[in-house]
């Protein structure tokens, strides 16, 4: 198993590394969930110890609370650059799903996309790096890895370049999404996190019998019935599982276009 793990980090790392040697100002994308934790330890990895790009992460002011305490930690122990997007004040006054008038597809355009589209703007970035997986989610399997987007961060999955190594192409006045876990899955994530005894935060372990299995903000997200509370523990429960990893994460119960829809408008 290890040596499957050791290829998949060895194709990982050059991605990130091409991503380097491509890009003038490329940059992560930092959700704190597992996936994006697993690839910021690869791109230490990559160099040396050292995160030598902006870490990222479109802070909603509802996620949970662990999950800031979290990056708060990690950023200062590994001397990240971190940079966090507040939403605009006016979303956080009644407007939000699901007390206020938006719905689930709309808080998460505001409270999300459109930061990020204006983080992007403002910083000149031409290279998002994200910790998507293909078996994640429907929408997310037609990415590349090499991803285009346009100048209003939108993403068009019938007009995706042909995935050749080495061959990529970047839009005119738009930058490039950059998805290095795009072949893991959930499992070979947990595997690796616990070969390289990976630090993610503690909402992935059983507490009082529930855990999280996929993170977001806290009023739509939620944990599921279990008593893993080790790695090797969550391993074995999802060699068992048949259920979505999102089935906690309440806009992937919207309409079946609906998380398209906010990936084509710039959503991660």
């Amino acid at each position: 198993m290890s040596a499957y793990l050791r290829e998949l980090e060895d194709r990982s790392i050059a991605i990130i590394r091409e991503t380097w040697a491509s890009f003038e100002k490329p940059a992560l994308l930092w959700s704190v969930g597992k996936d994006s934790s697993v690839l910021l330890w690869l791109i230490r990895k990559a160099f040396l110890g050292k995160v030598p790009i902006p870490c990222v992460h479109v802070d909603t002011r509802y996620k949970l609370s662990e999950m800031i305490a979290f990056r708060d930690h990690l950023a200062s122990q590994w001397q990240l650059d971190l940079v966090t997007s507040p939403p605009s004040p006016e979303f956080l006054e009644g407007n939000t799903y699901p007390t206020g008038k938006l719905s689930r597809v709309e808080c998460c355009n505001a409270l999300k996309s459109e930061p990020l589209k204006g983080l992007v703007a403002s910083h000149g970035w031409d290279a998002l790096i994200l910790g998507i997986r293909r078996d994640e989610e429907g929408t997310r399997a037609k990415e590349r890895v090499f991803s285009p987007r346009d100048s209003e961060s939108r993403w068009n999955p019938s007009d995706q370049p042909v995935e050749i190594w080495g061959h990529y192409t970047r839009p005119p006045n738009g930058h490039m999404r950059v998805h290095p876990l795009l072949d893991w899955t959930e499992l070979d994530v947990w595997r690796y996190i616990l070969l390289e005894s990976i630090p993610v935060v503690d909402l992935y372990f059983s507490k009082d019998g529930k855990r999280y299995r996929s993170l977001g903000c806290a009023p739509c997200t939620f944990p599921h019935d279990s008593n893993a509370q080790t790695v090797p523990e969550i391993i074995a429960e999802l060699e068992a599982l048949r259920s979505s990893e999102r089935h906690g994460r309440a806009q992937d119960k919207e309409r079946e276009s609906a998380f398209e829809e906010l990936r084509n408008r710039g959503y991660m």
